[in-house]
């Protein structure tokens, strides 16, 4: 894992790498201090297994927040979609009993 300027960089599968959000990547940093301490105070023993357990829990984290954002994003335009849906509704609505008159 590698800091770079938006975010923490990760690998999914050799040769990829993705950037981890604001979020996840604020977290990872304090955990990454956090780790840092731990290590300064006893040994970095004290972390080793720990480390990977946690950057895969920060890697579905992130993976979580992108889908939630996708989802968050189809569900406005569905928003939007039902208002014009209404609209029309509500203006054919008005066409036939004007008509029926």
């Amino acid at each position: 894992m590698e800091l770079v300027e938006d975010g923490v960089v990760y690998q999914d599968d050799p040769g990829t790498s993705a950037v981890m959000s604001e979020r996840v990547s604020g977290l990872a940093n304090s955990i990454y201090r956090e780790f840092e301490r731990l290590i300064g105070k006893y040994d970095e023993d004290v972390v080793k297994e720990l480390m990977p357990l946690v950057v895969a829990v920060l890697e579905n984290l992130d993976s979580v927040f992108a889908e939630n954002q996708e989802h968050e994003v189809e569900l406005e335009l569905l928003k939007e979609d039902n208002e014009q849906l209404i609209t029309q509704y509500e203006r054919e609505k008005a066409l036939r009993k004007h008509a029926e008159e």
